[in-house]
C-alpha cells in the first residue's frame, strides 16, 4: 500500500513551517482506494507571496480545522503505507514536525518520485512536477494546490510503476539504501564517490551553478552532515543540489585559503561569510598636540592611508578591543570610548595608558607601535604543509607580508628552504585580503616555529 501525499505550507522550509492544505491518496499498487483532502488552519499568517503561488489565503483557512484536529486522519491514512511524494523529504519532514509538536512519532518508509523519475526516466531537462507532467502528457488541474499536485503525482507514480522492470522500487526501499534520505536531484553515486579526505567541496544546482562552497577535514562526512541536517537553510540548499564536486588540498590551511578564494569567486547563494570583496571601513593613526598617538576607525574614504581595512564597524572595534587588552592600550585613545577626562580604566584606577600619567606618552606610544607592528608581519616566508599525497608537500607563499598564493610540489630530501623565486614558480597566484590575512595570522599564532621558513627576496 502507498500513501501518495502533497502538502501546501506557509513557507519553504521544514521546521517552523505550517501546513495550510494536505491531500493523501491511498493506492494499492493498481488504483486509488481512498482519499483524504483538507485545508488546514496553520494558526499563523500566510504571506502574500505564498498566497500568490498557491491561491490559499488567510480568509480561506480561518475556519478550516487546525492540524491537531486532523492529525488522527493523517496518521490513519498513512498507516501501514509507504509514504510517497515528489521531493518526499520536504512533505514528510513537515508532517513529522507537526506531529512531533503534538507529542506523536511519525515513522514511515519513503519513496521519492523525483528520485524514481531520475532513475526510470533519465535524461530529462528538469524533474520538477510541472515539467515532468508536461513531458509525459499528465494534465495537472489546480497546480500548487494539494489535491491537484497529489492527483498528478498519482498518475506519475503509476507510470513509474509500469516502467519498473528491474526492481528499482525494491532497491529504493532497501533499508541499507540512502535513496529515500538523499536530496531529490542528487544521484547516490555522487555521495558514494566523495572522498574522506581534506579539501573544498562545491554544491551545484541543476544548471551547474555553484550554490555553496565549504571546506572539511573529511569531505564525505561533512557533506552528509548537510544532507541530514534539519535546519531550514540546509534543507533548502540540499533540495536545490544536483551535483557535488570537490578539490583535495591535503591540509586544512590550504582548504581554508581555497574556500575563501572560491566564495569570493563564485559568490554562492547559500554562503554568508567571506562573500564581501570591498572593505568599507579602515583603521588609521594620528598624533595629537600633546604627541599622543591615537588609533581611529571610520569609513575608508575618510581615512587617509588606512593601515588596515575591514568590512564593518564591528570588525574594527573587535580588532581594537583585542589590541587594547593585549598591549594595555587606552580605549579612549583607540576610539572605543568617547568621554571627557580619563577613560573607564582610569576611573577604576587600572589605567596603564596616558590617562594615568602624561609623562608616559613616549612609553605609551611605543606600546602602540608594538601593537600595530605585531599585526603587520612584513617578512617574506613560506609555510610548508602536508600535500595531497605522501610524495608532495603544500606551500603557502608570503612576500613582504602580502599573501601571494599556494601550490604543491614534489617533496625533496633536504630540509633547507630554497630561494623565494623557487617557490614563486610553484604557486597559483591568489588575491590577498583581510580574510586571508586572518587565516594566515591564526595559523602562525597556533604554529609558532613550525612549518614556517623565512626567505630573502
Amino acid at each position: 500500500m502507498y500513501a501518495i501525499v502533497d502538502i501546501e505550507t506557509t513557507g519553504l522550509g521544514a521546521q517552523g513551517n505550517k501546513i495550510t492544505e494536505i491531500s493523501i491518496f491511498v493506492h494499492d499498487g493498481t488504483k486509488v482506494i481512498k482519499e483524504f483532502t483538507s485545508l488546514v488552519n496553520p494558526e499563523s499568517l500566510i504571506s502574500y507571496s505564498i498566497s500568490g503561488l498557491t491561491g490559499i489565503t488567510n480568509d480561506m483557512v480561518r475556519s478550516a480545522p487546525k492540524f491537531y484536529e486532523i492529525a488522527k486522519d493523517v496518521v490513519e491514512y498513512t498507516k501501514d503505507c509507504i509514504f510517497v511524494a515528489h521531493s518526499v523529504n520536504f512533505d514528510f519532514n513537515v508532517i513529522k514536525h507537526e506531529l512531533n509538536e503534538l507529542g506523536a512519532e511519525f515513522k514511515r518508509k519513503k519513496l521519492c518520485t523525483v528520485r524514481l523519475s531520475r532513475k526510470l526516466i533519465p535524461g530529462q531537462r528538469s524533474y520538477s512536477l510541472g515539467n515532468l507532467c508536461s513531458t509525459l502528457g499528465i494534465d495537472i488541474k489546480n497546480r500548487h494546490r494539494a489535491r491537484g499536485d497529489a492527483a498528478a503525482t498519482v498518475i506519475l507514480f503509476e507510470k513509474l510503476l509500469a516502467l519498473d522492470t528491474n526492481g528499482t522500487f525494491d532497491s529504493f526501499l532497501n533499508n541499507r539504501s540512502r535513496h529515500a534520505t538523499l536530496p531529490p536531484l542528487l544521484p547516490k553515486t555522487i555521495i558514494d564517490n566523495l572522498p574522506e579526505d581534506t579539501g573544498v567541496y562545491y554544491f551545484k544546482d541543476s544548471n551547474d551553478v555553484v550554490i555553496y562552497v565549504g571546506k572539511a577535514i573529511n569531505i564525505k562526512q561533512r557533506v552528509l552532515s548537510h544532507i541530514y541536517s534539519k535546519a531550514n537553510k540546509e534543507l533548502k540548499l540540499c533540495n536545490e543540489t544536483a551535483n557535488i564536486t570537490f578539490e583535495l588540498t591535503g591540509n586544512e590551511l590550504i582548504a581554508l585559503l581555497l574556500e575563501s578564494d572560491e566564495i569570493k569567486k563564485w559568490y554562492p547563494k547559500y554562503n554568508r561569510s567571506q562573500k564581501r570583496t570591498s572593505p568599507s571601513y579602515g583603521i588609521g593613526t594620528y598624533k595629537d598636540r600633546r604627541g599622543v598617538v591615537h588609533i581611529i576607525y571610520n569609513r575608508i574614504k575618510l581615512i587617509q592611508n588606512p593601515i588596515l581595512k575591514f568590512y564593518t564597524q564591528r570588525q574594527c572595534r573587535t580588532f581594537l578591543e583585542g589590541l587594547c587588552e593585549q598591549y594595555e592600550l587606552c580605549p579612549k585613545y583607540c576610539s572605543l570610548q568617547h568621554t571627557s577626562g580619563g577613560c573607564f580604566h582610569y576611573h577604576l584606577k587600572n589605567c596603564k595608558g596616558v590617562c594615568r600619567d602624561l609623562e608616559e606618552i613616549i612609553v605609551y606610544n611605543n606600546r602602540v607601535d608594538d601593537a600595530l607592528n605585531s599585526f603587520f608581519n612584513k617578512d617574506s616566508y613560506v609555510i610548508k604543509e602536508n600535500g595531497r599525497n605522501i610524495k608532495e608537500e603544500a606551500i603557502v607563499l608570503v612576500e613582504n607580508g602580502i599573501y601571494q598564493g599556494f601550490g604543491f610540489h614534489a617533496k625533496r630530501k633536504q630540509t633547507a628552504s630554497f630561494s623565494f623565486s623557487f617557490y614563486a614558480n610553484k604557486i597559483q597566484l591568489k588575491q590577498d585580503n583581510i580574510d586571508i590575512q586572518r587565516i594566515i595570522n591564526s595559523y602562525i599564532k597556533n604554529n609558532i616555529g613550525e612549518n614556517i621558513f623565512y626567505l630573502t627576496t
